[in-house]
């Protein structure tokens, strides 16, 4: 199933599916962010900085679970959650995700000592996606999304200035002909640099020329009037406030971890004012493709 569903990590090659992708609006996400406790580990992926894994957990339920312990460290999760759950509010095709409580004990299982030890260091909360089976990379040579979706996913990816969904490393899945965003653990990279936060509300997404989707995002200005009335301050102070209080620790910038987290509302708001540079940068990029 782990094949199935990350086949780059495995050696396994997408298989051409000449089908377009086409595209239904989600339902917005208003259900509260769950909790999970894991109870077996099932196998570790191997890639990727994070090393994440598929366990089980206490909902019967299978997860893609990123460690809080993992070389990123929590920065990692907290885009995860914050673009994770910005996707769901504009009903973006995203799998459900969860906060995973982790005990240190989980790890007998493992013999791994590397994997041990990641999961002793993350023991607490983490964060998982739903584990789709039988998802398959996404292929933009294969399967080619509407205008509609494209343009919707390239804006989102700007807005949150995501460096990781390139024709590389698309970071999107295909189950039952559904397009899914994955892993947002390199978005919002400038919580990397807290003193100059403020500055880079206002900046463009130069990288969004890379995105994959972009040849295909030709109603950008469509997809700003749609998205933007439903990112209200109260959408985006609810999705921060879900930011465990034990992944805003030890930021030097911030007093304690309430004004940490008002950091982040106030950032996504302010960029969200300050639109339009990004937005232009990403219509003037998708013209170039043509």
């Amino acid at each position: 199933m782990v094949r199935q569903l990350y086949p780059e990590w495995t050696g396994c090659h997408t298989p051409q599916l000449p089908f377009a992708l086409g595209w239904r609006p989600l339902p917005r996400r208003s259900i509260r962010l769950r909790t999970v406790h894991a109870t077996r580990y099932i196998t570790p992926l191997r890639e990727g900085g994070s090393l994440p894994a598929v366990i089980e957990a206490d909902d019967d339920g299978m997860y893609v679970i990123k460690f809080r312990g993992a070389g990123q460290g929590p920065k990692a999760l907290i885009a995860e959650l914050v673009v994770g759950r910005l996707a769901q509010a504009l009903g973006l095709p995203m799998p459900d995700i969860a906060l995973v409580e982790l005990d240190r004990e989980f790890a007998r299982t493992e013999p791994d000592p590397e994997i041990q030890d990641l999961i002793r260091a993350s023991e607490g909360t983490n964060l998982g996606s739903d584990y789709l089976p039988g998802a398959i990379n996404y292929d933009p040579a294969a399967m080619q999304p509407d205008a509609t979706l494209a343009s919707r996913i390239v804006w989102f990816d700007a807005f949150t200035s995501n460096v990781d969904r390139t024709a590389r490393n698309p970071n999107l899945m295909v189950w039952h002909r559904q397009l899914y965003l994955i892993d947002h653990g390199a978005a919002l990279y400038f919580h990397h640099d807290w003193e100059n936060a403020g500055e880079a509300c206002g900046k463009p997404f130069v990288l969004i020329r890379d995105h994959v989707l972009l040849p295909f995002a030709s109603t950008i200005g469509e997809a700003d009037a749609a998205l933007v009335p439903l990112l209200t301050d109260e959408v985006i102070d609810a999705i921060v406030a879900e930011i465990p209080e034990s992944w805003l620790q030890g930021e030097p910038a911030f007093a304690d971890a309430a004004a940490y987290r008002q950091a982040y509302a106030d950032y996504l708001k302010r960029r969200l004012q300050l639109r339009e540079a990004f937005v232009q940068e990403a219509i003037r990029a998708h013209a170039a493709h043509l």
